[in-house]
């Protein structure tokens, strides 16, 4: 699948929060029930399939996640911060000193599902790889879902440094 750089697709949206700097919103389709992509991005055996995958026990409020897709990738604490299953997951990220927040929202109208990855920018993010890096693990994610291909064809340099000079720009209209 690799072969040229993909069109990035994160907007910045105003942060829903009323918080200083915004939202980088990226989208995926599906023809599919949301309650199955659903289960691909909260699974830990989907999920392990294009990301990684998590252990513990999620009515705690927190699991250690890790990402499988990235050779030496050491555990990371999640929080919990919101479970609407299936339509809303927000989730903040604790990996060494910084911190970060992801939402993912699922809508489904005449059998398709939207989902929708939301990065809650804080100061300090480097849009420009995160955004370059969501591109490619939600390609991932649409390469097992809808491709049924290997999500190891999606190479990440087709994505980074390539699309990092777009999302600088995003990131200078902060």
């Amino acid at each position: 699948m690799s072969g040229g750089t993909p069109t990035p697709t994160g907007r910045l949206e105003p942060r829903a929060d009323g918080g200083t700097g915004g939202d980088v919103v990226f989208e995926r389709s599906f023809r599919a029930p949301a309650t199955e992509i659903w289960a691909a991005v909260t699974r830990p055996d989907r999920l392990e399939r294009w990301i990684g995958t998590w252990q513990g026990q999620p009515r705690t409020g927190r699991v250690t996640f890790t990402m499988t897709a990235e050779d030496g990738a050491e555990p990371e604490e999640v929080r919990i911060e919101r479970c609407d299953e299936p339509s809303i997951l927000t989730v903040a990220f604790r990996v060494a000193d910084s911190s970060w927040r992801v939402s993912l929202r699922l809508a489904e109208s005449d059998g398709t599902t939207t989902l929708g990855l939301v990065h809650h920018l804080q100061p300090g993010d480097d849009l420009p790889s995160y955004g370059p890096g969501w591109e490619y693990y939600l390609d991932r994610l649409v390469a097992v879902e809808t491709s049924k291909v290997d999500p190891d064809s999606v190479s990440f340099d087709d994505y980074y440094p390539a699309q990092a000079a777009y999302y600088e720009k995003l990131a200078a209209t902060l």
